[in-house]
């Protein structure tokens, strides 16, 4: 560190700087904190005639003599030996210096995999370093570092290493709490990692189980806890309207309702109502399996902030899942006197220019897409964001949407349920509300997985379905690379199940549509004008239909379990007993046959999101947040879960009672960029 805490810069020149940097390495800091991935064993050495094929050893060998072959390709070809036998050292791609080295007489070390050439024992691409009769022996582990184009490994250990030597590695955490939780102190962690001695137990250091590696992990997780709670209180200190029902809005809308509030739904709208009436900004987020309720809690929340002589804006990802909110939010609202705008990229002039002034000026709730957050959009009182599908959106969006008001609540929404780990780390900083209880009348979708091979098995279940006054989906498959392929292949999709179905109506939605086509074809199916309804990942989220009990994927394996598990809970609204249909193509890789495997065995969605979370890792998983939140490097979410846990109540008590300890903490893991997390 230099004067005033601020991490030194790495000592090398300009241009090894910015390779460094590709990986993430700007100070000595970071390089200390730039851990082995693995370890090589260059304590001792093996004679010629005891390295066993495929094993990587250190051998101490004289060259014999080495030349540059042409044929079959050019290469530099040495052959070296020890008093028990020779071997063939191979090079593809050389250098001067290499050549040099490789000259008659020199005494080299040489650490590699051997194996069975066409003249006996051989190494490809050995590590090579000349020495004299007698040079010591390392007596430590050499360390393996992740590395970039261009940065040879050996220059990361020379760097690391300096900055090992020159560095105090002082203790931040607090005594009392590294002696109840059995941890070895930082400095000796760190340095044992980084040049651990010949007898260690290399297994426990590959798998991270050494207790050294214990103490790593937890500081990386404590630091990660203290941000993010850093950010929770942070957001407590500002202000924002306190919003307070003035009137009995909320349960009118509750009475007017043909169903009753679940007992999750009636304690989310509580925990809400008590954030809503707080002089500091709400940022909760709610989360519960598709279908579990989560509009209506919105909508109550929405009614709170009206109440109380405030605006409410709800964004949603995309137009028919914003549109399908706008409907029903009016059909609830408007009736109770509360005036509702939409708001959308794809209105006319004249209509946009109307509801701009109504978000100006007298509407009580505003629902749109992304066009919320566009230039121009102003708010007359803006006192609530809802965010529908918060996990894509990025903070930058979100922030604009803020900043249309004084600081106002936000409630983020999600059907993608987050699995408890995942939470506890990654959505520390917000306050998390489940809906753990589906509605009553909620059947469970029976799941089949069918070979392409069957196709016409499908269309015929498909006729007996309609047959029996039913309508399906039929969802056509993800074609990433091309939006006009997907569409291509949805519109041939539709002219082949029309052809299938003599007699029954086929509709066709897409992304393509314009909104008024789109929103017909819409409420032709929601009205049962419509028997079968092709479509893309259009219908993924928002739209409720009872009377489709009948859910046709093609090409499955092309989805992830988040996408197939929205889609599937498109049915089972009704009272009958609802399919959803997963055809697949041959042969499977081995990722979409777990993926399958774990959508045709489970239901809950929060099961699905655990192994989902386990099959793609965290940082896939989370990464659409866009927060900023650092991702774990050390730390195994699922294996760790504990530490991070433990790593949770250190950090509350270092924020209060050793807030020195905390900033260095926080300064040492995360330097500037704890700044993104204050979004």
């Amino acid at each position: 560190m230099t004067a005033g805490g601020t991490p030194a810069p790495i000592r090398a020149s300009e241009a090894l700087r910015k390779k460094l940097a590709k990986i993430g390495l700007h100070s000595e800091t970071d390089l200390l904190l730039h851990l082995p991935l693995r370890y090589e064993d260059e304590t001792r050495l093996t004679p010629v005639d005891r390295a066993l094929c495929g094993a990587a050893v250190q051998l101490e060998v004289t060259v014999l003599y080495s030349e540059v072959q042409l044929r079959p390709r050019r290469q530099l070809v040495a052959r070296a030996a020890d008093a028990s036998g020779e071997i063939t050292l191979r090079f593809f791609s050389f250098y001067p210096s290499q050549q040099a080295l490789l000259a008659e007489g020199t005494r080299l070390r040489v650490f590699g995999e051997a194996r069975d050439g066409f003249f006996g024992l051989e190494m490809v691409h050995p590590r090579l370093r000349k020495i004299a009769a007698g040079d010591p022996l390392p007596t430590a582990l050499t360390p393996v570092y992740p590395s970039t184009a261009g940065v040879a490994e050996a220059t990361l250990q020379k760097l690391i290493a300096a900055a090992l030597a020159g560095a105090e590695l002082p203790d931040t955490l607090p005594d009392e709490a590294r002696r109840q939780l059995q941890l070895p102190g930082f400095a000796r962690s760190l340095r044992f990692l980084h040049a651990p001695p010949a007898d260690a137990d290399v297994d426990a250091l590959q798998a991270r189980h050494h207790p050294a590696w214990q103490r790593i992990k937890f500081d990386e997780a404590l630091a990660q806890q203290l941000s993010l709670r850093r950010a929770w209180l942070a957001r407590r200190q500002q202000g924002a309207p306190p919003l307070r029902a003035q009137d009995d809005l909320g349960e009118r809308l509750v009475a007017s309702l043909p169903f009753g509030l679940t007992g999750a739904q009636a304690r989310a709208v509580a925990e809400i109502g008590g954030d809503l009436a707080q002089p500091y900004p709400m940022q909760r987020l709610l989360q519960g399996d598709v279908g579990a309720g989560k509009t209506i809690v919105a909508a109550l929340a929405a009614c709170q902030a009206i109440s109380a002589g405030w605006q409410a804006a709800f964004m949603a990802p995309t137009e028919i899942l914003a549109e399908q909110h706008y409907l029903k939010l009016r059909a609830w609202l408007e009736a109770l006197g509360v005036r509702v705008a939409w708001l959308t990229g794809s209105l006319k002039s004249k209509a946009k220019r109307e509801q701009l002034a109504a978000a100006a000026a007298d509407a009580q709730l505003v629902v749109g897409t992304h066009a919320l957050i566009q230039e121009g959009v102003d708010f007359a009182r803006l006192g609530l964001v809802i965010v529908d599908e918060q996990h894509r959106f990025g903070v930058a969006q979100r922030l604009a949407l803020r900043k249309k008001g004084d600081n106002p609540h936000q409630l983020m929404m999600s059907a993608t349920p987050i699995p408890r780990t995942l939470a506890m780390s990654y959505y520390a900083d917000l306050d998390v509300t489940v809906l753990d209880e589906l509605p009553p009348g909620r059947t469970p979708v029976k799941t089949r997985l069918i070979a392409a091979s069957r196709r016409a098995d499908v269309v015929g279940f498909v006729e007996k379905h309609v047959g029996e006054g039913r309508q399906a989906y039929w969802v056509c498959p993800l074609i990433e690379e091309s939006e006009a392929l997907q569409l291509q292949t949805a519109e041939e999709t539709h002219a082949q199940l029309s052809a299938d179905l003599p007699g029954r109506r086929v509709g066709l939605a897409h992304g393509r549509l314009k909104a008024d086509a789109k929103q017909a074809v819409m409420a032709a199916f929601a009205a049962g004008d419509i028997d079968v309804l092709v479509a893309t990942t259009v219908i993924e989220v928002g739209v409720d239909v009872p009377n489709a009990s009948l859910m046709v994927i093609e090409h499955a394996e092309r989805f992830g379990l988040s996408q197939l598990h929205q889609l599937r809970g498109r049915v089972g609204r009704g009272a009958y007993q609802s399919s959803c249909v997963l055809i697949y193509a041959g042969p499977l890789g081995e990722v979409a046959r777990r993926r399958l495997k774990i959508i045709f065995e489970n239901n809950d969605g929060f099961e699905i999101a655990r192994q989902d979370l386990h099959l793609r890792g965290p940082g896939e998983f989370v990464g659409a947040r866009q927060s900023g939140v650092p991702l774990l490097r050390y730390a195994d979410l699922e294996e760790d879960a504990a530490l991070v846990e433990q790593a949770r109540a250190v950090a509350e008590d270092m924020l209060t009672a050793h807030p020195a300890l905390a900033e260095a903490h926080l300064r040492r893991w995360l330097g500037a960029r704890e700044e993104l997390l204050k979004s």
